[in-house]
């Protein structure tokens, strides 16, 4: 008969630090990415299970106070982290839009051009991203998970449930606090993922 399992993923809240590029950098959250978080958690109405995070501060402290509320135990977990942009990682924005312009023109053809420098491929990242996303079937039917985790996280798993190539997923808005819900359908070794909703609910000021 296979399980079900219900995957809710959260992005991250605004972070401090302005318009610049974040990878592995960690600024903490403004209070206004705190209340987007907490409005997005209360819209998401689930008696969540299991709650997985990010090591980044930006998603784990958040996931830390939730989790204690809900007197769930939090998984702390690597492979949740946004793409290690290397040399590109803290940059102005305008100025890293100049500095990748070619590289992204390439992109839009060959997942492989991506390759930040001194940092980690597109193709490395997804393939940690996926890795992650897969093991999740492991768990027992039933479950209802809260994944805290990045924009770029996002943008590998939608696109990926949705059948898009997933250097054309522009046209998918993930806003900070973005909250998405997928339903895998487990039976034996196939898996089967529907996009039940996303980006839940209106913007927190």
């Amino acid at each position: 008969m296979g399980k079900l399992i219900t995957i809710d993923l959260l992005r991250h809240g605004e972070p401090g630090g302005g318009d610049i590029l974040r990878g592995r950098v960690d600024p903490e959250l403004t209070d206004l990415g705190r209340r987007q978080m907490e409005a997005a958690a209360e819209r998401a109405e689930a008696n969540w299970t299991h709650i997985i995070t990010s090591p980044l501060q930006r998603c784990r402290e958040f996931a830390h106070d939730l989790a204690h509320s809900r007197a769930l135990e939090l998984q702390i977990e690597d492979d949740w982290q946004e793409i290690d942009y290397g040399d590109w990682d803290g940059m102005p924005i305008a100025e890293w839009r100049v500095r990748s312009a070619r590289q992204f023109r390439k992109f839009r053809e060959d997942i492989t051009a991506l390759a930040p420098p001194n940092g980690e491929t597109f193709t490395e990242f997804r393939d940690r991203v996926l890795g992650a996303w897969n093991r999740l079937s492991g768990l027992p039917g039933g479950s209802h998970v809260l994944l805290v985790t990045h924009g770029g996280v996002m943008r590998v798993i939608l696109p990926t449930v949705l059948g898009m190539p997933l250097n054309q997923s522009n046209p998918l808005h993930i806003p900070f606090a973005c909250l998405s819900r997928v339903l895998l359908h487990v039976s034996g070794k196939n898996r089967r993922a529907s996009l039940l909703f996303h980006n839940a609910g209106k913007p927190v000021q």
